[in-house]
């Protein structure tokens, strides 16, 4: 920084010499390379810039003195900025890492009802509604969680703005600890009209027979954060790294990205054999208007309809390219794809299954992956995002953004009056609405899907703010 300084003030302009009345001994000691250790233990060091001017005048130093005692200032600030930017990714990374203790008392209290209340177990949905599961009259959704409270949002603002809740089936997909806890769940809280299924991914006969590559990957996923040895500790201690590698690191280690749930939207075709067309709900989601339309949309042929993110009003949340999420300083990246391309976003999309299965879709999602870990994570940031948006590339059709409104996790820049003019709004990134780093004046858009009177949510002290 303090050399591009030298450079960016200097008498130089496009290789000319231009007259100025800076010294030249400022640039070059500005342009000088900078030890890390050159304000080790000073403690005299000016804090601010008003402490350095007044310093200045009162010593009334040379040209060089000046330029010496400035290097020693922006240094100084430097290196307290990296240590801040580092600290906030390590908070950030404990806060949306661990599981809340709310969370926590819920899922053990609902599998304790689970055990021991008959009316906690029923099967789900009834026998009689078991042929609505496989019926393409109806309108099915896919939901994929290990997360009771965030799922029960998701599920209920689904039902309560559904113009036709009855034509409603929601397929929920969790984990085997999971599945007790989200059965006593909707066991105890039905959504009816609507159809709920609760289904635990070894209960698929798919995932149980043979190679599965979602399990293969997850395998190969653990291997690779198995490097990251110290944990977060050892990250955050090197001193060498920019922060936004440290972050990368940080967001390695969190276990979402180890998680089944993350990988599971890419057998769909497999999981629901069945069925023609789903939409497939993030559990980090909240439902504002009846979704039934999205069933009227034509796709063209296409097979995941998505909101894109290139475009839009907020210049920060929809400026999202290729180029965004995957590294074309890679040659195999830049190869085969275009850096300029309209990224688009995972959280609601219309999935038409019947298209999908004449694709090679799914192959080619694994095939990168492959890639990627040979390439040791060298393709790409971490997550699902960056792999899809390879695989379902040229099968994508753009829906309205009316549909899905983003970032609502990872910045606060968007109203409560905006917010609410939205069909679906998405809480991604790590602000999450169930954590206390959930940003204030948005959480009550998720919240009022939840009954804090309900004897599960007050005995855990899930409260509204």
């Amino acid at each position: 920084m303090v050399g591009c300084l030298g450079k960016r003030i200097g008498p130089r302009i496009l290789g000319r010499r231009i007259e100025s009345n800076v010294p030249e001994v400022i640039y070059r000691i500005l342009e000088e390379p900078v030890s890390k250790d050159e304000v080790l233990g000073k403690t005299d060091v000016p804090q601010t810039l008003q402490e350095f001017m007044s310093e200045m005048k009162q010593s009334r130093s040379d040209a060089k003195a000046f330029a010496l005692r400035l290097r020693e200032m922006i240094v100084l600030l430097e290196q307290r900025t990296r240590t801040a930017k580092i600290q906030e990714y390590l908070y950030r990374h404990v806060a949306s890492s661990s599981i809340p203790k709310q969370l926590h008392c819920l899922a053990l209290k609902l599998a304790n009802e689970h055990s021991n209340n008959a009316a906690a177990r029923l099967q789900l949905p009834s026998a009689e509604l078991v042929p609505a599961l496989v019926d393409n009259s109806y309108f099915h959704f896919v939901l994929a969680s290990d997360n009771v409270l965030a799922a029960s949002v998701v599920a209920t603002s689904l039902v309560k703005n559904a113009l036709r809740p009855e034509k409603f089936v929601l397929h929920i997909i969790t984990d085997r600890k999971t599945y007790s806890p989200m059965q006593a769940w909707f066991s105890l809280h039905p959504l009816d009209p609507a159809i709920i299924e609760v289904k635990a991914l070894h209960q698929f006969d798919w995932l149980s027979k043979g190679k599965v590559p979602v399990l293969e990957a997850m395998e190969k996923d653990q291997r690779v954060r198995s490097q990251f040895r110290g944990g977060s500790s050892a990250i955050v201690a090197n001193d060498t790294e920019k922060p936004q590698v440290i972050a990368a690191k940080l967001q390695a280690l969190s276990p979402k990205y180890n998680s089944l749930m993350n990988h599971i939207r890419i057998h769909l075709p497999e999981l629901f054999p069945s069925l023609n067309k789903v939409v497939f709900l993030d559990d980090d989601i909240v439902i504002q208007t009846d979704l039934s339309p999205l069933w009227d949309i034509d796709m063209n042929g296409k097979v995941n309809g998505a909101v894109e993110t290139c475009r839009g009003e907020d210049s920060f949340v929809m400026s999202k390219r290729f180029k965004s999420y995957l590294n074309f300083s890679h040659p195999l990246i830049a190869k085969n794809f275009d850096r300029n391309e309209c990224a688009w976003a995972y959280g609601m999309n219309i999935f038409d299954l019947e298209a999908w299965r004449k694709t090679n879709i799914s192959l080619t999602y694994y095939h990168w992956l492959e890639e990627n870990f040979k390439s040791d994570l060298s393709l790409w940031q971490l997550g699902t995002l960056p792999p899809g948006l390879i695989a379902f590339y040229g099968h994508v059709h753009v829906i309205d953004p009316f549909w899905h409104m983003l970032g609502l996790g990872y910045q606060d820049n968007t109203t409560l009056a905006d917010a609410e003019t939205a069909g679906v709004i998405h809480f991604n990134g790590r602000a999450k609405p169930w954590l206390d780093i959930a940003f204030p004046q948005l959480r009550p858009l998720w919240a009022k899907y939840i009954d804090f009177s309900d004897k599960f949510i007050k005995g855990c002290h899930i409260r509204a703010s």
